[in-house]
């Protein structure tokens, strides 16, 4: 099934009457290049001119749409040349002043005893009201200029359309040209949307929806179409998921596993904990997927520290137990070295061969792994992007685990998995993500998650300084220092900079060591360093060899120290709720009470909110929904994932709803009709 290109997109906004080569420019700085941007560029607000007020009625600050005719009107030259426009107009109830700078054009177009619309922001004048700028409607159908009679109901009388526009245009212009372009006869015949499907949801045609979305007849209809327009936005994209899904699942993969052996029996075995009852059930979903005849693709998400990695481990060893071999990929060499340590850890002792692909390999020591990549000796191979790289070549490649996957783009994943013949794909993220971003950014994946923490987790504590409150801060740290505990201090950037009044890692690790807290060992750790130096300021800190680590967010993954039990954030308005889940799930990893210290004097409401979030809950999927609702998609998952997210209505904290529904029936018509769709503008 496939969905076809629409003809509105292929013509050139160009064409649209009243716009030029000029024009057309100006509007491609708004992302508008075709008719069907034009047609779904919609408005940021709506303007009531519907009901018309009386002068009498006014009042200072109120904007308002009055009927009146000109009483009398004045043209004045000011200093420097610039001209001052006053007309005064009135009705039965009073008079009214109306006021435009720079605008001598409006002597020939104003004349004495016409009627007109007014609509502005009333303001005092003395004892007098007057309007500032007001947009103006003649109405007298009479009038010589033919277009000012044509854009009669376009700009007063109405619920009236507010864009965001670009130096250059204005209101009136940019209304005129969309109306021009809605009254394009072929918009009927571009309905992406299948009739059984807008029959069954009372949804309106396409035609009519993006005419309502700008020109709406009541809030009522705006909202009618809005709806409909941001199903068909959502349905699309999950139709293009759901057929993805579906050829994935018509595939037959080449490998085949066992699901239990003397690998997988000898990995449980050596493990020192018991799995918790969700990551037993989440395996028993994952090997499932595994043993099928098609490929799986599959999303593992859980909040910080519940063990997604000794599952994913678990899954690895059935698939060395049948002779393959696993790639995973993580965002950073940190996370990297961390996972290869750890797999290491698990694998060696029963003859599994781990290697890792790094920055700190020598020439020798890399064409060395490359080797072993290739002849199938390393069963699994750790690394960042390094992975995709062009000289690497798997022997049997059949597992491919992509960790905190939404750090990379669509196009690194996709160039991990051309690695292998129909790779069975597993994406582990440790930052929950609310479903509604899920379905998009992972809707071609089926979903496990784990619900439940290690036996023996204590919540952590969160608190909120100020500044003022440093010392105290400061105090809280050395007490558990004093109880032999260790702790982070999280600044957001490495050197102090001169645009920013903002501490930094490298100069403060200085200071703490030589003031804050002389009597004990502070390290520094941020991303700046070379390989063999994080290695080992890691590591010491593991080994408990340094008492305090300073860091940049580079600690947001991959470090696992159970004495850690205090971490302060600087500057914490500066991260996302997500980061600082990530970075709070550092510390209370033991079975010591831990504490994290925010300090900030944020002035930013928005920000402020995020703080507030972050102290009254731990549960990392409230704070992503939370997330969402505060930030939106795109800041959620940064730049690289942003292209994916780019709707022109639909907003996933706002319309969970619909996105379920668009799910819904786009699976089903993927299963059902199998016919292309009519072309789509999203």
């Amino acid at each position: 099934m496939t969905v076809q290109q629409a003809p509105l997109r292929q013509r050139s906004v160009r064409y649209v009457k009243g716009v030029g080569p000029a024009r057309a420019e100006q509007l491609a700085r708004l992302g508008v290049r075709s008719v069907e941007d034009l047609v779904w560029y919609a408005p940021r607000r709506y303007e009531d001119r519907s009901r018309l007020h009386a002068i009498r009625q006014l009042a200072p600050g109120q904007v308002a749409t009055v009927r009146s005719h000109v009483l009398a009107k004045s043209l004045r030259r000011l200093p420097g040349g610039r001209t001052l426009m006053q007309a005064a107009v009135g009705d039965a109830t009073g008079v009214l002043e109306c006021v435009w700078f720079n605008q001598p054009y409006l002597d020939k177009f104003l004349r004495v005893g016409e009627d007109l619309i007014i609509h502005g922001r009333v303001e005092a004048s003395g004892r007098r009201l007057q309007v500032i700028h007001p947009e103006i409607e003649h109405l007298d159908s009479t009038t010589d200029d033919e277009q000012e009679s044509a854009d009669l109901g376009l700009n007063m009388g109405r619920l009236v359309p507010i864009y965001p526009l670009t130096e250059g245009l204005n209101q009136r212009w940019f209304r005129r040209i969309v109306k021009t372009a809605l009254a394009d006869e072929t918009l009927a015949a571009h309905d992406a949307l299948p009739e059984r499907l807008r029959h069954a949801h009372h949804l309106p045609s396409f035609a009519w929806a993006v005419g309502q979305l700008h020109f709406p007849d009541t809030w009522d209809d705006l909202e009618a179409a809005r709806r409909r327009l941001i199903f068909e936005e959502l349905f699309l994209m999950q139709v293009v998921l759901a057929s993805r899904r579906a050829r994935f699942a018509s595939r037959l993969k080449p490998q085949r596993y066992q699901s239990s052996g003397p690998l997988v029996e000898a990995l449980r075995n050596r493990l020192p904990f018991d799995l918790t009852f969700s990551q037993q059930q989440v395996l028993r979903e994952l090997v499932g997927d595994l043993c099928q005849p098609h490929p799986m693709l599959r999303l593992l998400q859980g909040d910080v520290g519940c063990g997604k990695t000794v599952v994913a481990a678990l899954l690895t060893a059935v698939v060395a137990q049948g002779g393959y071999q696993s790639a995973l990929m993580a965002p950073t060499e940190l996370l990297a070295e961390q996972h290869a340590r750890v797999l290491r850890g698990y694998f060696e002792p029963i003859g599994i061969a781990v290697r890792l692909i790094s920055q700190g390999l020598t020439t020798k020591q890399r064409d060395t792994v490359m080797q072993e990549i290739a002849s199938g000796k390393a069963q699994v191979v750790v690394g960042t992007h390094a992975l995709i790289q062009g000289g690497v070549r798997f022997a049997n490649l059949a597992l491919v685990i992509i960790d905190e996957q939404h750090k990379f783009g669509v196009v690194q994943r996709k160039a991990l998995v051309t690695k292998a013949r129909l790779p069975d794909v597993l994406v582990m993220t440790a930052t929950p993500i609310p479903r509604t971003l899920a379905l998009s950014l992972y809707g071609d994946l089926a979903v496990s998650t784990i619900t439940q923490l290690p036996p023996g987790r204590l919540p952590v504590r969160t608190v909120w300084y100020r500044e003022a409150q440093r010392l105290q801060a400061y105090e809280d740290i050395r007490q558990q220092l004093r109880q032999g505990r260790q702790a982070y201090v999280v600044y957001p950037l490495i050197e102090a900079s001169t645009r920013q009044d903002l501490k930094a890692a490298t100069q403060m690790a200085r200071t703490l060591q030589a003031q804050g807290f002389p009597a004990h060992r502070v390290a520094l750790l941020h991303g700046n360093m070379r390989s063999k130096e994080k290695d080992a300021a890691m590591r010491a800190f593991v080994e408990g060899r340094t008492h305090l680590l300073v860091s940049t967010v580079i600690v947001e993954v991959g470090l696992d120290v159970p004495n850690a039990t205090l971490m302060l954030i600087e500057h914490p308005e500066r991260f996302g709720l997500a980061q600082l889940h990530q970075l709070r799930g550092r510390i209370g990893r033991g079975g010591f009470a831990s504490t994290c210290l925010l300090i900030s004097d944020t002035a930013d409401e928005l920000a402020a909110k995020r703080l507030q979030a972050f102290v009254e809950t731990t549960d990392g999927f409230q704070l992503a929904e939370r997330d969402l609702q505060l930030r939106g998609p795109g800041e959620l998952l940064g730049r690289r994932q942003h292209g994916w997210m780019r709707f022109r209505l639909a907003d996933l904290s706002r319309d969970a709803g619909l996105l379920e529904l668009a799910r819904q029936e786009a699976t089903a018509e993927v299963t059902h009709h199998p016919e292309p769709l009519k072309p789509s503008r999203s």
